[in-house]
C-alpha cells in the first residue's frame, strides 16, 4: 500500500497555487512559505490527509494568522474591571496621549535648563511623593521586579521574617518565597498559617535579620479563627532595631473607595503614613501601564537607586508618559474616579448599568436582562461582588457562541453564567455596542 504521505503536495506546487491565486499580493513570499511548510509538516503528522478545508484555504488561513499582530483590541463583556489575561487596567485618554507623544523625540532623559543629561526618573519621583505623601518614589517594570528589588537592597545576603499565612502565590506561578530565594535574602517563616503574632516575629530575629517583610493577601481572604500582626506594630518593632519593614499592598489603592462600597483594600497613603517601604502595581486600582512603584523612606529608596538592578529594571519611555499623566490625575481624588476608567468602572451606579443594559438588549435578538454581579479582578477586593445588569442570550452550545464571538473582529469576550452567554455592561464602553451587536449577529448567522 502507498504511503500517502509520500504523496503529499510539492512546496513549489502549493507556492505556484498561492501565487496563481493572489495570495502573494497580499502577504509576504517568505511568510506563505512558512506556512505551506508547517501545513505540509502537520498533514505528514495525521498520515497524510489533506485538510478538511483543501490545502490552498489551510496555507492562506494560517499565513493570515501568522501576519496578524498577536495583540489587538478586544471588547471585555466579562465584567472584570481588573482582567489580567485582557491588559488588566485601560488606561485614561490622558495616559494614551501621554503615550503617544513619546513616540517622538522627547524629554526623557534631558535637564532643559542645563542642557545636560537628566533623570527619567525626576517628574515621576515627584507625583509619587505628591500623591502618596511619601519621602520618595521609584518605578521599575512590574510589582514583582519592585519587590525583588527591594527585597535585594534591604535584605540581600541576610534574613527576611514573614509570616506564614502571607507566603502568597502573586499570579503567573511566582511566589513570595521564590522571589525572596532570588533576591538573595533567606526566607524565615513565622507563626501559623491563620494566626501570627508580634512576639513571632521579635522571637525571629538574629543578627542576620535585615527586614521585616508584610504582604497583603490580594487575591484571596482567610477568615475564621485569625490574627494577625498590624503594620503599625511590625514598623514600631523593627525601627527600635533599625529593621525597614517592606510592605507589598499589590494592587496599590491611591483613593479610598468605602463610600462606594469597596473595603478592604489597603491605601498607600496608609502605608506610607505608618513607614513602611510599600510597593505595588501600577496597572490595577492605580489604573496605570504595568509598572512597579515603590514610595517610602528617602534612606531605603536611595540604597534602591544605586542598586545596579535599578537600571536593568528601569520603566521604558512609554510606561513614564502614561504613568505620569495618571498620577497626575489623582491631584484631585474626583477627577481621577472619573477620568480613570478602571475606577469609573468600580463606582459605576446601579441605576445607570440597568439603563444601558437595557439599551444593549434592544440590540441584541432574543436578548434578556437578568441580575448579576461584576468582580475587581487583579487580585484586588478578593470575594467583592459589585452588583451588575446583565444581557442574556440563551443558546444550545453556549461555549460555541463565545467562540463565534471570539472570531470577530474585534473579539467579544463574554462569559456564561446558568447556561446563557451574558455581556455585563460594566466593562463595555458604549462606542463599543456596534462591535457587540455585530458580534452576535455575525454569529447567529452562522
Amino acid at each position: 500500500m502507498t504511503d500517502p504521505r509520500r504523496d503529499l503536495p510539492a512546496v513549489n506546487t502549493l507556492l505556484e497555487e498561492a501565487e496563481r491565486r493572489g495570495l502573494l499580493n497580499e502577504i509576504p513570499r517568505g511568510l506563505v512559505v512558512g506556512a505551506i511548510r508547517s501545513v505540509l509538516e502537520q498533514a505528514r503528522k495525521e498520515g497524510g490527509c489533506e485538510p478538511s478545508d483543501g490545502w490552498y484555504e489551510a496555507v492562506s488561513n494560517l499565513a493570515a494568522r501568522r501576519r496578524r499582530s498577536t495583540l489587538f483590541k478586544v471588547v471585555n463583556a466579562t465584567g472584570v474591571v481588573l482582567h489580567t489575561n485582557l491588559g488588566r487596567a485601560p488606561l485614561a485618554r490622558a495616559a494614551y496621549d501621554a503615550a503617544s507623544r513619546a513616540f517622538e523625540y522627547s524629554t526623557l532623559e534631558l535637564d532643559l535648563d542645563s542642557g545636560t543629561r537628566g533623570s527619567r526618573q525626576t517628574g515621576l519621583e515627584e507625583l509619587l511623593i505628591e500623591v502618596t505623601g511619601a519621602e520618595a518614589g521609584l518605578v521599575v517594570t512590574n510589582a514583582a521586579a519592585a519587590l525583588f528589588l527591594v527585597l535585594n537592597t534591604v535584605a540581600g545576603g541576610g534574613e527576611t521574617v514573614v509570616s506564614r499565612g502571607e507566603l502568597v502565590e502573586i499570579g503567573g506561578s511566582f511566589r513570595i518565597p521564590e522571589i525572596l530565594a532570588r533576591s538573595g535574602s533567606v526566607l524565615v517563616e513565622v507563626g501559623t498559617t491563620n494566626r501570627t503574632r508580634l512576639r513571632d516575629y521579635t522571637l525571629a530575629l538574629s543578627p542576620r535579620t535585615r527586614a521585616f517583610l508584610k504582604v497583603h493577601r490580594s487575591n484571596f481572604a482567610l477568615v475564621g479563627f485569625t490574627e494577625e500582626t498590624s503594620l503599625e506594630e511590625l514598623i514600631a518593632a523593627g525601627a527600635s532595631r533599625d529593621i525597614p519593614t517592606i510592605n507589598d499592598i499589590g494592587s496599590g489603592l491611591l483613593v479610598d473607595l468605602s463610600e462606594y462600597g469597596l473595603r478592604g483594600e489597603p491605601l498607600v497613603s496608609h502605608s506610607v503614613e505608618a513607614g513602611a517601604t510599600t510597593v505595588f502595581s501600577g496597572d490595577k486600582l492605580v489604573g496605570g501601564p504595568q509598572a512597579g512603584i515603590i514610595v517610602g523612606p528617602k534612606e531605603v529608596l536611595a540604597k534602591a537607586k544605586s542598586n545596579p538592578l535599578a537600571r536593568a529594571l528601569r520603566p521604558d519611555k512609554f510606561t513614564i508618559a502614561a504613568l505620569e499623566a495618571t498620577l497626575s490625575l489623582y491631584r484631585d481624588a474626583d477627577t481621577a474616579i472619573s477620568e480613570i476608567p478602571a475606577l469609573a468602572m468600580l463606582v459605576a451606579e446601579t441605576s445607570v448599568l440597568e439603563d444601558r443594559a437595557k439599551t444593549l438588549c434592544m440590540r441584541l435578538p432574543g436578548a434578556q436582562i437578568i441580575p448579576g454581579g461584576s468582580a475587581v479582578g487583579g487580585g484586588a477586593f478578593p470575594g467583592k461582588l459589585l452588583p451588575s445588569t446583565l444581557v442574556a442570550i440563551s443558546s444550545e452550545s453556549p461555549d460555541t457562541l463565545l467562540s463565534e464571538l471570539r472570531q470577530h473582529d474585534p473579539p467579544v469576550i463574554a462569559r456564561v453564567v446558568d447556561g446563557d452567554v451574558v455581556f455585563d455592561v460594566r466593562t463595555i464602553s458604549d462606542e463599543e455596542f456596534d462591535i457587540v451587536e455585530s458580534a452576535v449577529r455575525t454569529a447567529r448567522s452562522r
